[in-house]
C-alpha cells in the first residue's frame, strides 16, 4: 500500500511539475489590434512575406500582437494566436503572417489548439469538431516559435458564404465587423501542453 501511495504521489506531482507555466501571461503584457484593411495596406504590412490576394466581396483582416519579452523564456516554449468568429466559433482556414523574426513564426494547426478547445469554452472551434461521425478541423492559427518574434502581423481573407459549402469545410464568412472576431494568445510547453489562454481582443 505505501508503494502505490508514493507512486501516485509522484505521478501526481510529475503531472503539476509538467503543467506548471513558467510566467503568467501578465509577464507578456500582450496586447493586439485588428483592422480592416484594403490589398495594399496588406502587401506593405506583410513584406517580405506575400499577403493573401482578396477578391470581389472578400474583406481583409489585418492583425498585429506584440509583447515583452519575459526575462527567462522557456526551452522549447512557444505560443499560439488565433482568430475566432465569437458568433459561429470558426476560424480562418488560411492565415499570412510575418514577424520581427520572419522565420520564427509559421500558420498551421496542432494538437495544443485542440486542448485550448476543450479547456476554454470561448476558444471552442479552434479543435476539431464532429461531422458526421469523422472529426475535422479547418481552422487556422499562428505558430510562434520564439518569443522574440514580436511584434507578429498576420493577414486573413473573409470570403462571402458560398451556398452548400461541407459542414466539415465551414470557416468564417464575410461581411464581419472587428468587434464579431477575437484574438487569443497560448502558451504553449514543450511537449504541446497548454499552459493557459488569454482574450488579448474581446
Amino acid at each position: 500500500m505505501a508503494i502505490l501511495v508514493a507512486g501516485t504521489a509522484g505521478v501526481a506531482g510529475w503531472r503539476w511539475w509538467h503543467n506548471r507555466p513558467p510566467y503568467g501571461p501578465e509577464v507578456l503584457s500582450a496586447r493586439a489590434t485588428l483592422q480592416l484593411v484594403d490589398q495594399a495596406t496588406a502587401d506593405a504590412a506583410l513584406e517580405p512575406v506575400s499577403a493573401i490576394v482578396a477578391g470581389a466581396g472578400d474583406q481583409i483582416f489585418l492583425g498585429r500582437v506584440a509583447w515583452t519579452r519575459p526575462p527567462h523564456p522557456q526551452p522549447g516554449g512557444s505560443l499560439r494566436i488565433v482568430l475566432l468568429d465569437k458568433r459561429s466559433h470558426l476560424a480562418p482556414s488560411f492565415i499570412a503572417v510575418t514577424s520581427a523574426r520572419p522565420g520564427s513564426v509559421n500558420a498551421g494547426w496542432d494538437g495544443s489548439l485542440e486542448i485550448a478547445g476543450r479547456r476554454y469554452p470561448w476558444l471552442r472551434g479552434v479543435g476539431v469538431r464532429e461531422v458526421n461521425g469523422s472529426l475535422w478541423s479547418s481552422a487556422g492559427a499562428v505558430c510562434v516559435w520564439s518569443v522574440d518574434a514580436s511584434p507578429v502581423t498576420f493577414q486573413t481573407v473573409l470570403h462571402p458564404a458560398r451556398p452548400g459549402t461541407p459542414p466539415e469545410l465551414l470557416v468564417p464568412a464575410a461581411p464581419k465587423a472587428v468587434e464579431d472576431l477575437l484574438i487569443a494568445l497560448i502558451s504553449v510547453g514543450p511537449d504541446g501542453q497548454v499552459y493557459w489562454a488569454q482574450r488579448l481582443l474581446h
